[in-house]
C-alpha cells in the first residue's frame, strides 16, 4: 500500500544537505535559509559552510532529481488545494461581503478585493449577479456620487470608480445582468465617469456602455445626459492621449449615434462631431480609419453634418486620403461620404474643387478600372456624370481623363 507522504520542509542543512524541519540557527543567532545559504554560495562566492566553516564538496542544495519532484508536486498539490478552498470560501461569503461593502468606510479596499476574487472565475461572477451585487454597487455608486458632488470627497468619487470595476468584469452576456445594470443608479453614475473619471475608470464604463448596447435588450441612451456624454467623448478623441481611451470613445460614439437618428446627430454635430472625425483622419489606423469614417457617414446623412463637412477646409482632403490606401471597408465609407456631400444636396463649390485639388476625382476614376463593390462604383460614377464637366475645366485636369469622361457619359 502507497505510503501519504507529509509535505516536505523546506529548509536544508548547509553541511548535510537532509531536509530540516526549521532553518538552521547557530550560536550567532544567524538564521540560515534557503536564500540565505544560496546567496553565500553563488553571489559571494564562498566554499565552506556559513553555520560551521567546513568546506564542501558539492553545493547542490537539493540532493537528487527525485526529492525535487517530490517537493515541486506537493507544492503544486497545496497550491491548487488552497487556491480551491479559497474560491469556495468566497462563493460562501459573497451575501455577507456584499452586505458589508455598504457598511464599511473602507469600501476602496473591500470593492479591491472583490474585484481580484471575480477576476478569474466565471462562476464567482455569476453568483454575484445572483446575490444581487449589480443593485448593491448601483446603490454604492449612487451614494459615494452623491457624497463625492456635495463635499468635494475625493475618496468617494474613487469608491464609484472601484465599483465600475467590479461591474466591468461582469461578461453582461444575459438580459437580465443588462436590465439591472440599465437602472438609472447603475446608468448615470457610469455616465458621470465617462465624463470625468480617470483614464482607467473611462474605460471601465466604456466597456459596460459597449456591453450593454451589443445586447440590444433596449436604448440605454433613454438613461443618460446623450449631450454631456457625447461632449466628453469628442474630448476624449481631440485629445488623443491614450489609443485605448480613443477606440472605446469610437464605439460608444458609434452605439450613440446607431441609437438616435436626426436631431441626434444634428446635436453631435453642433458639438463639433464632423471637425473632430477630420482631424483625427490623418494619423488613423486602419481600425480607427473605418470606424472614423462610419461616423462621419451618419453625421452626413443629416445637412447640418453636410454644411459642416463642407465648411471644413481639410474635411475633402482627409476622407479622399482613405480611398484605395487603406482598406477596401475604409474606401467604400470614404466615396459614401463624398458622395452624400456632392450629389445627395446640392454641393458647395468649394467641395467640387476640393475634390479636384486633393485628388479624389482621380481616385473615382481608378475605381471604376479596378475590382469593387458594385454600390461604390455606381456612386463614383455618379459623381462623375453629375460634376464631370466641372471638373474637366481645370487646367490640371488630364486630357486622356476627359476622354474617359466623355466615354463614360
Amino acid at each position: 500500500m502507497a505510503m501519504e507522504l507529509d509535505p516536505p520542509p523546506l529548509f536544508l542543512c548547509p553541511i548535510s544537505m537532509e531536509l530540516m524541519e526549521e532553518p538552521v540557527t547557530v550560536a550567532t543567532g544567524v538564521t540560515y535559509d534557503r536564500w540565505s545559504i544560496e546567496r553565500w554560495f553563488f553571489k559571494y562566492g564562498k566554499t565552506t559552510c556559513p553555520a560551521t566553516m567546513q568546506r564542501l564538496s558539492s553545493f547542490e542544495l537539493t540532493p537528487n532529481h527525485t526529492l525535487k519532484r517530490v517537493i515541486s508536486s506537493w507544492m503544486d498539490r497545496s497550491s491548487s488545494s488552497t487556491s480551491s478552498s479559497s474560491c469556495v470560501l468566497a462563493r460562501e461569503r459573497l451575501p455577507s461581503v456584499l452586505a458589508g461593502i455598504e457598511e464599511t468606510p473602507f469600501k476602496v479596499t473591500a470593492l479591491k478585493n472583490l474585484k481580484s476574487c471575480m477576476a478569474d472565475d466565471e462562476a464567482a461572477r455569476g453568483d454575484f449577479v445572483a446575490c444581487g451585487g449589480i443593485q448593491v454597487l448601483g446603490r454604492v455608486m449612487t451614494q459615494a456620487l452623491a457624497e463625492s458632488c456635495a463635499a468635494g470627497d475625493f475618496s468617494a468619487f474613487q469608491t464609484c470608480e472601484e465599483a465600475a470595476a467590479v461591474l466591468a468584469t461582469l461578461p453582461l452576456s444575459d438580459d437580465e445582468s443588462v436590465e439591472l445594470l440599465l437602472n438609472p443608479e447603475c446608468m448615470r453614475p457610469v455616465s458621470v465617469l465617462v465624463q470625468r473619471g480617470s483614464a482607467e475608470a473611462r474605460l471601465h464604463a466604456m466597456s459596460m456602455i459597449s456591453k450593454i448596447s451589443k445586447a440590444s435588450v433596449r436604448d440605454w441612451t433613454l438613461e443618460v445626459d446623450v449631450d454631456d456624454m457625447v461632449t466628453a467623448l469628442l474630448e476624449l478623441l481631440s485629445d488623443g492621449a491614450s489609443a485605448k481611451l480613443s477606440s472605446r470613445a469610437l464605439d460608444v460614439l458609434l452605439d450613440v449615434t446607431a441609437q438616435s437618428r436626426g436631431a441626434g446627430r444634428a446635436r453631435a454635430v453642433e458639438m463639433g462631431a464632423v471637425r473632430v472625425l477630420v482631424e483625427i483622419l490623418p494619423d488613423a489606423d486602419r481600425h480607427v480609419a473605418e470606424r472614423a469614417l462610419l461616423l462621419q457617414k451618419r453625421m452626413c446623412k443629416c445637412p447640418e453634418g453636410r454644411l459642416a463637412f463642407a465648411e471644413h477646409a481639410l474635411a475633402v482632403t482627409a476622407v479622399a486620403r482613405m480611398m484605395l490606401r487603406v482598406s477596401a471597408v475604409a474606401t467604400r465609407l470614404a466615396v459614401n461620404v463624398l458622395w452624400l456631400v456632392a450629389c445627395a444636396a446640392a454641393p458647395s463649390e468649394r467641395v467640387l474643387d476640393d475634390m479636384a485639388v486633393s485628388g479624389a476625382v482621380a481616385k473615382l476614376l481608378t475605381l471604376l478600372q479596378v475590382e469593387n463593390s458594385p454600390s461604390t462604383k455606381d456612386k463614383a460614377a455618379m459623381m462623375l456624370r453629375a460634376h464631370g464637366a466641372f471638373w474637366s475645366q481645370y487646367p490640371c485636369f488630364r486630357t486622356d481623363l476627359k476622354d474617359y469622361l466623355k466615354f463614360l457619359n
